[in-house]
């Protein structure tokens, strides 16, 4: 995995330029570990209903390896819940991304605790008060990728509005999917990229073997934004972050009717009883566009050789 190293690699320590994308629910410790002991970074999600308890159970596994990773957090839960803020600085990440918000007033609490501040972004103009307010890293997060985020503008004009806004790092994400979307960030200029639906399926994710083989059994087509699961939840996402996810029943009969579904109890305890199942039929899973091109279960290790051997080849050769 050599020939893809970018000066964002060289200072943050990493051999090659990939992230998992810290998705709550699916990105927990032992994928963290996992992607950084392949020479990437670990990301830990702590997502809708994470929690304090999640978090430090969650971070100490890499941290027991002496794996070097980074959490993501969401802005409105730790408005909700400073000790997830206070937490997450606590456990020494690398990285400390906070996004779905434009507070950014907590890069200074982990600036001073020598942790990189991250946060994705959806426009020049965001990117631009990210780098003001001393976000480090922004990530240039694509209407194409999986979970949640603005479904706007696709990945490559918005890196490229990006990286013309911008002079820090700049991480490429949404429906990278193969060693040529990756090849593809990079030529552009991207200092690295955050892999989300690649490593959903990894056996070390936290993602149940349902939701896994939903994953491989879908195409492109088979995805959907919808808040819908966030309504019927009851999760306060503001409603410009809707989610990827792939269409299933829940979604064809509720999508667009989300006020009436947030105060349906009926259909409120069917979805919570299907995630509880693992009924995939019913219960989410996250994904983005590129979901078609998952061909397999593989380990983090394989996924990132993958994407390393066959992106270095296409750089060599273009």
């Amino acid at each position: 995995m050599t020939g893809l190293s970018t000066p964002w690699c060289e200072a943050m320590g990493l051999l090659v330029p990939i992230a998992n994308a810290p998705m709550g629910g699916v990105a927990g410790g032992a994928l963290a570990a996992a992607v950084s002991a392949a020479g990437g970074l670990g990301m830990i999600g702590v997502g809708s209903a994470g929690s304090v308890g999640l978090l430090e159970r969650e971070s100490g596994v890499p941290r027991e390896m002496g794996a070097r990773f980074g959490i993501g957090l969401i802005d409105w839960a730790i408005q909700r819940d400073p000790g997830l803020l206070r937490a997450a600085i606590a456990a020494h990440p690398v990285l400390l991304s906070v996004s779905f918000g434009d507070d950014w007033s907590w890069a200074e609490q982990a600036s001073e605790a020598g942790i990189v501040t991250a946060a994705q972004v959806y426009d020049g103009d965001e990117a631009r008060r990210a780098a003001d307010a001393g976000i480090e890293v922004v990530v240039a997060r694509g209407a194409e990728g999986g979970g949640h985020g603005k479904a706007t503008v696709a990945t490559l004009p918005l890196l490229e509005a990006v990286l013309d806004a911008v002079t820090v790092p700049v991480l490429a994400a949404g429906g990278i999917s193969t060693s040529r979307g990756l090849a593809a960030v990079l030529a552009a200029g991207a200092s690295g990229v955050w892999l989300g639906t690649a490593f959903a399926a990894c056996p070390e994710s936290l993602a149940s073997d349902g939701a896994r083989w939903a994953l491989l059994k879908a195409s492109g087509r088979d995805t959907v934004m919808t808040s819908v699961f966030d309504a019927a939840l009851g999760y306060p996402w503001p409603p410009e972050y809707p989610e990827r996810v792939l269409c299933n029943e829940f979604t064809r009969r509720w999508s667009g009717r989300e006020e009436e579904v947030a105060s349906n109890g009926e259909a409120r305890a069917a979805l919570t009883a299907a995630i509880s199942d693992n009924d995939f039929t019913i219960a989410p899973v996250n994904a983005g566009q590129g979901v078609g091109l998952l061909t397999e279960i593989r380990p983090a290790k394989e996924v990132l050789e993958y994407f390393c051997a066959g992106a270095a080849e296409l750089l060599r050769t273009r």
